[in-house]
């Protein structure tokens, strides 16, 4: 089976973070949330991938090349304009022709387990299964109704309250036959949610939602952001992030060296070849990226800091994000920032 992995999008609802860093790139616990994606496809057998790009796309070509790190093999489809999310999948066509495939978001932190949901879409005989997930906010995403067979009924995008009758959210993992493909226009804007599920129901195609118990988040804007770290560290998500267990719920990576003095706090997450200094506290729900340099009597709380950052002596962060490359210069204080590749 292969797949098609959505990472072509801009990240705008992340911005600053996204102007010098394509969203399937935003770190979570450290690695790219696109890793965590990929990871999942491999360990359910599924290695032949396609990536579509757009935004900062050499990222993630150097970063993932041909996927052979990963135990798994990466072609890549270029979108130099954005095509839709049913669009993307259409130019990639060729790769997808044959069998039943995967779509997933690049940007979506998840443990699926997609062996139960491919063989949900088999045993319904689904042209298109929508992985559904309960959740409490409503607004933020279309909801979908299903029969008591999973059949889906009916769509409703963005709903008000007035519209509300289910909170099962189109979670953007999908899977297809490949005679899906001839629904799709060649060339045009062509999207998933607005225009081809709602074309299938229209024409009583077989389209089934299957709901999740497992995690899914969303990692579309800065508050989704912080949610998915918090509950990386909360073990609320079933998967593998870098880092020794040096006390309970505190996770070191190898070559980071910290003071005696500093204080710890959990849970928290310090990345490889860290330096932190004399006197300072690293709070609860903090995470400090790779190659780190934190200066002395410094205080961080509930932040989350990318790769080479600096921050000086004296400076107190809270709730903040620090992108790649920042430096916080000495006797600052930063409330519920977020900084990216400037000096503060």
């Amino acid at each position: 089976m292969r797949a098609m992995v959505m990472a072509a999008g801009a990240g705008t609802r992340l911005r600053p973070l996204t102007f010098s860093v394509p969203k399937p790139m935003v770190p979570v616990a450290n690695r790219p949330v696109l890793e965590y994606t990929i990871e999942n496809l491999r360990r359910h057998g599924i290695t032949e991938l396609v990536l579509n790009l757009h935004s900062h796309p050499q990222l993630i070509k150097n970063h993932f090349q041909n996927g052979e790190r990963w135990g798994v093999r990466i072609h890549y489809s270029p979108e130099p304009k954005l095509l839709g999310t049913a669009g993307g999948v259409k130019k990639a066509a060729s790769f997808l022709r044959g069998e039943t495939f995967i779509v997933m978001s690049g940007d979506g932190l998840t443990d699926i387990d997609l062996t139960q949901l491919i063989k949900f879409h088999r045993r319904h005989k689904s042209v298109g299964t929508i992985a559904l997930k309960p959740i409490d906010t409503r607004f933020e995403y279309g909801v979908t109704l299903t029969n008591a067979q999973g059949r889906i009924t009916r769509f409703i995008e963005k709903p008000k309250w007035s519209d509300v009758f289910s909170n099962r959210v189109n979670t953007g993992i999908y899977v297809f036959e490949p005679s899906i493909l001839s629904e799709i226009p060649s060339g045009k804007v062509y999207d998933f949610g607005q225009t081809l599920w709602p074309k299938l129901l229209k024409k009583r195609s077989r389209i089934f939602g299957q709901v999740i118990d497992t995690y899914w988040c969303d990692v579309g804007n800065l508050s989704e952001y912080r949610r998915a770290q918090k509950d990386v560290l909360d073990g609320k998500v079933h998967l593998p992030f870098p880092g020794r267990l040096i006390r309970p719920r505190i996770w070191v990576d190898e070559g980071t060296v910290i003071d005696r003095t500093v204080k710890l706090e959990s849970p928290c997450l310090i990345g490889k070849n860290c330096r932190i200094g004399p006197g300072s506290r690293v709070g609860s729900y903090t995470v400090i990226g790779n190659d780190a340099r934190i200066g002395r009597n410094t205080t961080l709380r509930n932040c989350i800091l990318w790769n080479n950052v600096r921050v000086d002596n004296r400076v107190r962060l809270e709730n903040c994000v620090i992108g790649h490359g920042a430096r916080v210069t000495e006797n600052i204080s930063v409330y519920e920032g977020a900084v990216i590749n400037i000096s503060a």
